[in-house]
């Protein structure tokens, strides 16, 4: 039974359809419709369709159905949707919960496009209310009756602040809401929200899962009532479901997850650590170190500081791109989670639509850099940074 496997067996094997060719690997079915035995069949397929029973590409497709087999074991859900990115993702989840009139309680602490989504939906009549998602105070205070939804980053993006989703869920559950947690920066590997109270978990499956910087995809992961239903409606009618290719690289990629977040993990602690108090730096960034501020609840929530690393230079704009100019290992790009370790800059880049005062809110200062960590060696990591310190 897969369920006793651990989350290293299930990476490699969970999920797996064999055609009747018993191939090894997973199989890569590129088609966009199936073929039916009969226009009786064609016709009970539309009714009902069974697990291995597909209709066209954009409901589903045995390669995704591997895929999003395979992360709901992992993420502990029932089942999931894959998407065609990350931020497909977040704007299924939150578009299949909510209509005009309702509410949603956000953390302000988020990726730029994530409150552009949230944006949007205000134009479309639904009530949003930002708060410090570090203070359960402020999510109490802004739950309404007409509350449907409760939305956070579990590890904030760029800032690394880290949200109490177990403090959040008891909120969110008492006033009837449904807890939706991009859970990115987490990664499944260092993942418990559906343990701590999350009722759906959503990931830009670019990111850590596939680990190569080859694809865009997302994922979507939750109960099958809703999973199967308001999601599955709207993402399959808009179509924002996952190429099979896509989720072929997924799934291969999925195979090392746990061997690569570690190893990133463990570097970006290390190196966390030797740069922190650095002259250049008025800030070190990680939830592993001892003076992050959510320190004990990341420790408690994830059982590691993640991957990634955010060191804010002290003179600045100027001073952040010297240090980026520097940087021979570590490259330039505005992605994260990938075997190679990528540096932003998230008030010129990421974040650049945003006021200075909205960016000053939640922490992105001018000389805020964002590292992912990779899965290079890490002293040679730790050699690069430390030589663009000096530069900057």
């Amino acid at each position: 039974m897969t369920q006793e496997w651990n989350t290293r067996t299930k990476l490699v094997h969970d999920g797996i359809r064999r055609s009747q060719y018993g191939e090894m690997a997973e199989a890569l079915f590129l088609t966009q419709g199936f073929v039916y035995p009969t226009a009786e069949a064609a016709e009970a397929r539309f009714i009902a369709s069974g697990d291995d029973e597909f209709i066209y590409a954009r409901y589903g497709n045995p390669t995704t159905r591997m895929f999003e087999d395979r992360i709901a074991s992992i993420e502990g859900t029932e089942d999931a949707f894959a998407t065609a990115s990350g931020m497909a993702a977040i704007n299924g989840a939150l578009t299949a919960l909510v209509k005009m009139g309702d509410h949603i309680v956000a953390a302000r602490q988020m990726f730029g496009s994530c409150l552009h989504v949230l944006k949007v939906l205000q134009g479309f009549g639904v009530e949003v209310t930002l708060v410090d998602g570090t203070k359960l105070d402020e999510w109490r205070a802004a739950m309404r009756p007409n509350t449907k939804v409760c939305f956070f980053e579990s590890v904030s993006n760029p800032g690394l602040e880290v949200i109490d989703i177990a403090g959040v869920a008891e909120i969110a559950h008492a006033g009837g809401a449904v807890v939706v947690v991009d859970n990115v920066f987490s990664s499944p590997i260092f993942s418990r929200a559906v343990a701590l109270g999350a009722d759906v978990v959503a990931y830009s499956t670019t990111k850590h899962i596939d680990g190569g910087g080859r694809v865009l995809g997302g994922v979507v992961c939750g109960t099958r009532a809703f999973i199967r239903g308001p999601l599955e409606t709207y993402v399959k009618h808009t179509g924002g479901a996952m190429s099979p290719f896509h989720a072929w690289i997924m799934l291969n990629g999925m195979q090392t997850l746990d061997l690569r977040v570690r190893a990133q993990a463990a570097s970006a602690a290390m190196i966390a650590s030797a740069v922190a108090g650095h002259d250049k730096l008025s800030r070190t960034i990680y939830p592993g170190l001892m003076d992050h501020p959510q320190h004990a609840l990341a420790m408690a929530q994830m059982g590691s500081g993640g991957t990634m690393l955010g060191l804010d230079l002290a003179g600045g704009k100027e001073a952040a791109f010297r240090f980026l100019n520097a940087l021979n290992i570590v490259s330039i790009s505005n992605n994260l989670g990938d075997a190679k370790s990528i540096a932003t800059h998230p008030a010129t880049t990421t974040h650049k639509n945003l006021t200075d005062e909205e960016r000053a809110v939640i922490g992105i200062t001018p000389g805020l850099v964002r590292i992912s960590m990779g899965i290079e060696d890490s002293g040679d990591l730790l050699a690069d940074i430390q030589a663009a310190l000096s530069a900057a």
